[in-house]
């Protein structure tokens, strides 16, 4: 049975079309008058409020003569018509109870979040295969987007197919076969109309299409025109069967949508399952996005963007829809940017509502403290130092992120911070991803701390455990000013006594839980981030939305620029030369190797076999050592120990040195396979060198076999050490989902948008949002109850976002 929003939708849905077009296409929509009619008349039926029964009444006088109408007047209407039907929504959502609503839009989450089992044509067998695709429920179903679209209204014949151009053709098959070609095995397909013929040729095929084909069938087939011999052919082509009575069906005439497949789920089957979900459950995805917003950013209903993103009309731009960018795929991005965007902007506002601790910021510690380190801070450091010192003296917690590039200095920064909480009597912890990290973090600093009289300890889950159980008490009974450890930090058996400041280093390697974790430690911390990894600004915007940002950009005066050069697999005698002139003048070198030891799955070099062999056969001469991960802490910290003071001259070691580490001395890095690298690790392990006045040098030792996106990779760090610059060119390589190496805890995945290709919505999404919650924190504007609604189940389970609601 029809509600009332699904008929105001229907009277809606063309009224929108028309103002969309610019009244150009009015004529296209046929009896607008009759169907409008028709539909108030239906309307009045289904409401008993007087003010809705006027409003309705008003909307059926503007379409009485419609038809009789010049386009100026009917324009006029229809302008008048959309504003009345926006008017009886409000009213219809206003005159409901709270609770009412509430139960409302529980239901309809109810039923998008049925099992994809319930859809009909669909059985146990196929439910199994949408499951692969990512297909768990209804509202999986809805946002599993055409990977491409074909343009079936109007087929060419063969005979006008291009050579060099993507085809949608149609014919009979003439005849089928394997044929070899040098030894190698092609399954070809002759397909034909009355004006000519074209080969379709498949080199790795599947033996079921020698069955599956036969002479005489429809087929439809689309894919890159080929000469061969002077001879028209696809190859491995996209090709559907068409069967008796299907001609005028969602298969054909029309824009058909292209799938995903997977083995056992071809185009056909899974277009009927799209029809059957579109048709019986798009009305039920709850438009959130205020109307406001959606007129101000031009978006089309939520319900006919998901309609026409999986099946067109055949008046839309069949163009906009390949590339991703008609107004159905806007529609989709826009509200994926814009939920995450909200619940980001409600967490930054809840930390402005929280009472958190007002830091006196003017000491005499900082003084005590640039005294103490043997070198100027920079001005960029000053900066950062200054933005922290206003967050942290404000009645609310601190939610801040340093970024910089490596070696610009942000540990001293942060430990600048540790130092305003100590002197205020407040305990700090300070958490790193791997122990190598954590344990350079609590060497470097309690030096300085201990000369500071302040109190130290580290904390990892390798140690033993009477040891930690003796650093937990200390802790509990605030004897402890300083903490210095891993996760270890955030377990449960860790009481702080009084926690003031939280400082997660490399925080894309935890995530958003993690950080949450170390904020209940205290009541209400400040919480400082640092990364090494420059982040671009798209991803900036998603994954530190929540954080006001600190760029330090400038590096400590007197370093150069670390010299890149890739040398292969033949040059290695003239590398081993570089080494030996390096560590002659007084210098240290890193060699860098992919694993710890010998794998049979990879042909690569092993830092433990290749130390040995250095050792003993090309550098007999001089001091060398080997780092690892699985190495004990005593052993990690006695041979970091020993290369920083210059008894050991060359290092050989695992990525494990990829962050934390600064040797002045050492100014030489040649890092093995260079190609199994991702830019942003081949960032990280250059700057460990180039940290003294001398200049360094970082050699991409490759093998001859290399990818283009690894040769890509290399000749990008040749040519620049600016880690943003790198940062995007690694975005723009791998995607990102990949960039941060892990997926962010605690963040929704983008079904349909694209952090590079959709970087301008993106911006205009987080404006709304972040404008939204300035105007109405609490979300109690009646106009944003839909939007409360779907934000909290958007969110659901994730993390806190404040009070909303």
């Amino acid at each position: 049975m029809q509600t009332l929003e699904d008929i105001l939708n229907s009277i809606k849905n063309p009224l929108l079309f028309i103002c969309r077009t610019e009244f150009k296409k009015l004529d296209l929509i046929k009896d607008l008058e009759e169907t409008i009619l028709n539909l108030v008349d239906k309307a009045l039926s289904l409401t008993s409020s007087d003010s809705n029964q006027k409003l309705i009444l008003e909307l059926k006088r503007m379409f009485l003569n419609f038809d009789k109408l010049d386009v100026v007047a009917k324009r006029r209407r229809v302008e008048g018509a959309l504003k009345i039907v926006n008017e009886i929504e409000s009213e219809t959502l206003s005159e409901g109870s709270e609770k009412g609503f509430d139960s409302i839009m529980e239901e309809k989450f109810k039923i998008l979040s049925t099992p994809n089992q319930y859809i009909k044509g669909v059985g146990p067998r196929i439910a199994m295969l949408l499951k692969k695709k990512g297909i768990n429920t209804i509202e999986d179903a809805f946002y599993f987007i055409p990977r491409d679209y074909e343009d079936r209204r109007n087929i060419k014949p063969i005979s006008k197919a291009k050579v060099g151009s993507k085809e949608t053709l149609r014919g009979k098959v003439l005849a089928t076969g394997v044929v070899s070609y040098k030894q190698r095995k092609v399954f070809e397909i002759i397909v034909g109309d009355k004006s000519g013929y074209i080969t379709v040729k498949w080199f790795n095929f599947n033996k079921s299409y020698q069955k599956r084909f036969e002479r005489g069938q429809e087929v439809i087939i689309s894919g890159k025109v080929e000469e061969f011999r002077y001879q028209k052919e696809i190859v491995h082509p996209d090709i559907e069967i068409i069967e008796k009575g299907e001609e005028d069906s969602i298969h054909f005439k029309r824009i058909v949508p292209k799938y995903s497949e997977t083995e056992g789920l071809h185009q056909k089957t899974i277009r009927r399952i799209m029809k059957n979900v579109v048709d019986n459950y798009a009305r039920l995805v709850p438009d959130g996005i205020p109307r406001s917003i959606c007129r101000r950013q031009n978006l089309v209903d939520m319900s006919v963007a998901l309609k026409r993103i999986h099946f067109p009309e055949n008046e839309d731009d069949f163009e906009l829809l390949v590339s991703g960018r008609s107004p159905y795929h806007r529609r989709i991005i826009f509200d994926e940017f814009f939920f995450l965007e909200l619940g980001l902007a409600l967490r930054k506002k809840g930390f402005v509502l929280e009472k958190g601790i007002s830091f006196q910021v003017e000491g005499e510690i900082l003084k005590k403290l640039e005294k103490l380190i043997p070198f100027t801070l920079t001005k960029a450091q000053k900066r950062v130092i200054e933005e922290i010192k206003a967050d942290m003296a404000k009645p609310y917690p601190m939610h801040r992120l340093i970024q910089g590039d490596v070696g610009c200095g942000k540990t001293v920064v942060a430990f600048a911070a540790a130092l305003i909480a100590v002197e205020n009597n407040f305990q700090v912890a300070i958490m790193a991803p791997t122990e190598l990290l954590a344990e350079q973090h609590y060497l470097s600093l309690r030096q300085l701390a201990g000369k500071l009289g302040l109190s130290v300890a580290f904390l990892s889950s390798s140690m033993k455990k009477s040891y930690r159980k003796d650093i937990y008490g200390k802790i509990k009974r605030g004897k402890i000013d300083l903490v210095i450890g891993t996760h270890a930090i955030i377990q449960e058996t860790v009481e702080f006594s009084k926690l003031g400041l939280g400082i997660i280093d490399e925080q894309h390697r935890f995530g958003v839980i993690q950080r949450a974790t170390l904020k209940k430690k205290g009541v209400n911390p400040d919480i400082l981030v640092m990364t090494a990894t420059p982040i671009p600004r798209t991803l900036a915007m998603t994954v530190y939305g929540d954080l006001d940002i600190s760029i330090i950009d400038e590096v400590p005066p007197g370093r150069m620029p670390v010299r890149t050069q890739v040398f292969h697999e033949k040059d290695r005698g003239k590398v081993y030369e570089i080494i030996a002139n390096e560590v002659k003048k007084g210098h240290q070198a890193y060699i860098v190797y992919p694993l710890i030891e010998e794998s049979e799955r990879m042909d690569l070099m092993d830092a433990t076999r290749m130390y040995e062999h250095l050792q003993n056969q090309i550098f007999p001469q001089f001091r060398l050592a080997l780092l690892h991960g699985r190495m004990k802490s005593e052993e990690k910290e006695q041979v970091m120990g020993r290369f920083k003071k210059g008894e050991i001259q060359i290092l050989v070691a695992t990525t494990v040195i990829e962050v934390g580490i600064d040797v002045p001395q050492a100014n030489l890095m040649v890092i093995e396979h260079a190609e199994r690298f991702g830019l942003s690790q081949l960032h990280q392990l250059r700057g460990r060198v180039g940290r003294g006045t001398h200049q360094a040098l970082c050699i991409l030792l490759s093998q001859y076999k290399r990818s283009d996106e690894a040769r890509r990779r290399l000749k990008i760090m040749e040519k620049t050490t600016d880690g943003f610059k790198i940062a995007e060119e690694d975005l723009n390589i791998r995607g990102p989902g990949e960039f941060f190496g892990i997926r962010q805890s605690g963040l929704p995945d983008f079904r349909v948008a694209n952090l590079i290709r959709d970087a301008k919505i993106l911006n205009e999404a987080r404006k709304e949002a972040f404008e939204l919650v300035r105007k109405d924190p609490l979300m109690k504007d009646p106009d944003n109850f839909f939007l409360r609604e779907v934000l909290k189940q958007r969110w659901k389970g994730r993390f806190e976002l404040g009070s909303v609601g």
